[in-house]
């Protein structure tokens, strides 16, 4: 992986908002269209995540139907890079996921600033989609 991009993808509790803000180009799960949504990522032991606070998301179900996408870096690099998504359904990894998510945004200076604390662990677990984001070594540029 091209080093500007891993610089990219490598974020810290401490990063911004804005390098944590991506877009995602995900095929539709009932029309199979092309839709693209703006998106934050996270980290957690190394591995990129995607998710959203409490909601029911159209970009999870259509990862879902069809898991590879496009994920666009768009601060500091940009770059599309091709990208397999899969649904996080075991409950142990999406504790230790959303954990991971919480504490970043309550830290006392979160990202955007969110008000806090931020949802529960529960609220999480029941109603946030979360997906582990993969990016095949030969589409990477």
């Amino acid at each position: 992986m091209e080093p500007r991009i891993a610089k990219a993808l490598a974020i810290t509790p401490a990063s911004s908002a804005w390098e944590r803000t991506v877009d995602i180009t995900t095929t539709g799960a009932r029309s199979g269209r092309k839709r693209r949504i703006e998106i934050w990522f996270y980290r957690a032991d190394g591995d990129i995540y995607l998710t959203t606070t409490p909601a029911r998301r159209d970009w999870y179900a259509n990862i879902v139907a069809n898991p590879r996408f496009t994920f666009h870096l768009k601060h500091g690099v940009r770059a599309d890079l091709a990208a397999v998504g899969q649904a996080v359904t075991d409950e142990w990894t999406r504790r230790r996921v959303f954990r991971s998510v919480i504490d970043d945004l309550n830290q006392p200076s979160n990202p955007a600033g969110l008000p806090q604390p931020v949802a529960t662990l529960d609220a999480w677990m029941a109603g946030s989609p979360l997906v582990h984001v993969t990016f095949p070594e030969e589409t990477v540029a």
